[in-house]
């Protein structure tokens, strides 16, 4: 799909401030969307919104459709009888010790202080108040006497029943047996027997009743935003990953169109082969779609899935599209992706599929990596812009797809992506002794024609200049930030998804400069 020649930010909604501990859905994601209104940007683009749970990635979700909780705004509720009136400074203690929230004190892992730590997300402690302050909501609302809002409840109930009935169950059952993956459950409710399913139902009517209403205020409260931004210009753009975690609903309902063993745990899980980059490959341990048998339903579940993420969103990445047209498929239980083996996938009978059923698709294609002739085929033949990033550009070869000359004007150029390093942490690295063994930051300096002072303007100059449709710049790159501020470092535990913007960070001088820039090179809105 053709798309018109603009520019946009990517920062996540995680990433952005807020006295919660956490970025969220409420003044501060409206206060951006007026920056990109401001800095003559077309596009914000956002990593998955899915249920996050261990390690927190946005691509390890408990589901492909329900949305995380945590990024509810408590002060975008709107029917709770008072928000939670935080201190001006962040501070933990609430103004009105008597009312409804006055339960509401600082975690046990506090630690004795009264500041909110904001320049990252802990997720312990913004989680722990996020879900405390939901239960406070969902009694309000339980008890509530607003027939609108009852009537808009259960409107939203019937509309996404196809999801949320057994999204909401699987959450009651998770919480029932302390969090335990599904595979764990008893063999009843392990294998969906609908005698055990409706006795659960009946048992935990109240947490599936409290899990429905939280995915209602999440769905309420995203087309808030979204509809604000499409107001005023800016369009949304989400990101779909290809494969789920197997302890996720879907997988859970949907066993036979995966390659599970009879206990319901992989055969075989996806990943990558070894490269350059690691001799070992990259194991992510995600189950295998069976393509074949999917193939047969007529590709529901993917034709919902894509329904559902393109009325959320007005475009699409999609994570790792080469794995549409081949999928590394290792055996359950190997420790590393050696063993593993290429197998065809059905891609150009899924997108047909869907184009079909959905008519145009605004999609990105995230193809970095091994890109085939398979791969090129699949995604030229339903005209999906693929990926461009300058980071990759200067390893030497003049014909690099990633340098800019090299561009074509159905692609999405990126100055780095939430896996890369920021712009300045990348050239500080390739400027350190025997860290710059290949030339790189020579090379970069002499293409871009600069001494390497603001390196990260040089790069953003060389996106919006190229004759890619889309140039998207990750907000770290914006603000000029090192390898501090890294989104995520794959294959790593530790510190990833917690980077956090600051108030003052979305400045005029960005503004100004972003905005001539953009004018300059023929993508303002």
């Amino acid at each position: 799909m053709k798309f018109p020649r603009a520019s946009g930010i990517l920062l996540h909604i995680t990433s952005l401030p807020s006295p919660f501990g956490i970025g969220d859905f409420g003044p501060e994601a409206f206060k951006f969307v007026d920056f990109l209104v401001r800095a003559k940007q077309a596009y914000w683009q956002i990593l998955p919104l899915g249920q996050t749970g261990y390690g927190n990635s946005p691509y390890g979700c408990y589901s492909a459709f329900a949305g995380n909780i945590y990024l509810i705004s408590p002060e975008k509720f709107g029917f709770l009888p008072e928000p939670p009136a935080l201190a001006g400074d962040l501070t933990w203690s609430l103004e009105k010790p008597d009312s409804m929230y006055a339960d509401l004190q600082p975690p046990a892992n506090a630690g004795g202080s009264d500041k909110y730590v904001t320049d990252t997300v802990d997720y312990g402690r913004a989680i722990d108040l996020k879900l405390r302050i939901l239960k406070k909501a969902f009694e309000a609302f339980r008890n509530t006497n607003d027939e609108t809002l009852i009537r808009k409840f259960h409107e939203f109930c019937d509309a996404n029943a196809f999801w949320l009935e057994d999204y909401s169950l699987f959450q009651a059952i998770r919480l029932q047996n302390n969090y335990a993956a599904w595979t764990d459950w008893e063999k009843g409710l392990k294998f969906r027997d609908p005698q055990a399913l409706e006795n659960a139902r009946k048992e935990l009517d109240d947490e599936v009743f409290a899990q429905k209403f939280y995915q209602f205020v999440f769905l309420k409260q995203w087309y808030e935003l979204k509809d604000y931004a499409n107001a005023n210009g800016v369009k949304m753009v989400g990101d779909i990953p290809i494969y789920l975690t197997t302890d996720s609903c879907d997988v859970w309902c949907n066993q036979d169109q995966f390659k599970l063993n009879a206990d319901g745990r992989p055969t075989v899980v996806a990943g990558v082969p070894p490269d350059a980059f690691s001799s070992t490959g990259q194991l992510w341990g995600s189950p295998i779609y069976d393509w074949d048998k999917m193939r047969n339903s007529g590709f529901k579940w993917w034709i919902e899935r894509v329904r559902f993420n393109l009325q959320m969103f007005d475009i699409a990445r999609i994570d790792h599209f080469i794995g549409f047209a081949k999928a590394w498929e290792v055996p359950g239980g190997d420790a590393t992706a050696e063993n593993g083996q290429w197998i065809s996938v059905p891609g150009h009978d899924l997108f047909s599929t869907l184009r079909y059923a959905l008519g145009d698709l605004p999609l990105i294609a995230e193809d970095l990596g091994s890109v085939t002739s398979e791969v090129e085929s699949l995604r030229d033949s339903f005209e999906i812009p693929g990926m461009r990033v300058l980071q990759f550009a200067f390893g030497g070869d003049t014909r690099n797809l990633h340098m800019p000359h090299n561009y074509i004007q159905n692609s999405v150029v990126y100055t780095g992506t939430h896996d890369s390093d920021t712009v300045v942490g990348w050239y500080k690295l390739r400027t350190k002794k025997r860290k710059d063994q290949s030339g790189e930051a020579d090379f970069c300096r002499r293409y871009f024609q600069t001494s390497g002072k603001e390196i990260h303007w040089a790069f953003i100059r060389a996106a919006l200049a190229s004759v890619s449709d889309i140039a998207i710049i990750p907000m770290q790159d914006l603000l000029g930030m090192d390898n501090s501020a890294r989104m995520n470092l794959p294959a790593s535990m530790g510190e990833n998804w917690i980077w956090r913007a600051a108030e003052g960070d979305f400045s005029d001088e960005i503004v100004d400069r972003l905005s001539r820039m953009c004018g300059m090179f023929g993508r303002s809105f």
